[in-house]
């Protein structure tokens, strides 16, 4: 399923992720899942979140820099193996992923896919 991400720059110093976790938690929002990369000025930090709406609001106020992404969330078995079937799939039927991420509890993982193309995506996983 398409879902919304919310894309947050931070700069690179002590501290920023906190302000944002702080921020999440004054404002009851829950972050379901989340990715952090880097480069030597600055951190993007993407956030799968209980309230996609209400979280761009409250960043905003906070003067973060916040981006909205459609990603595609795949549920699949917590199994060895399931994952690259699912790769597999959109391999062979030309979906370049930009990045991903992923997380699991019990016997269920969730990964969230930043693919060139959302909609194709969604489809060829559907099927």
């Amino acid at each position: 399923m398409i879902i919304k991400q919310l894309s947050i720059f931070l700069e690179n110093r002590s501290g920023r992720i906190n302000e944002v976790a702080k921020i999440m938690s004054q404002n009851d929002i829950n972050m379901r899942a989340f990715s952090m990369a880097e480069t030597s000025d600055f951190g993007i930090l993407r956030l799968i979140v209980s309230n996609t709406d209400k979280a761009e609001e409250v960043l905003r106020a906070a003067n973060f820099a916040v981006m909205l992404t459609d990603v595609v969330c795949v549920e699949c078995p917590n199994v060895s193996g399931a994952l690259a079937q699912v790769l597999d799939r959109l391999t062979e039927q030309g979906v370049f992923i930009e990045y991903m991420y992923a997380f699991a509890e019990g016997p269920v993982a969730n990964v969230i896919i930043r693919p060139t193309d959302v909609n194709l995506c969604e489809q060829i996983l559907a099927e």
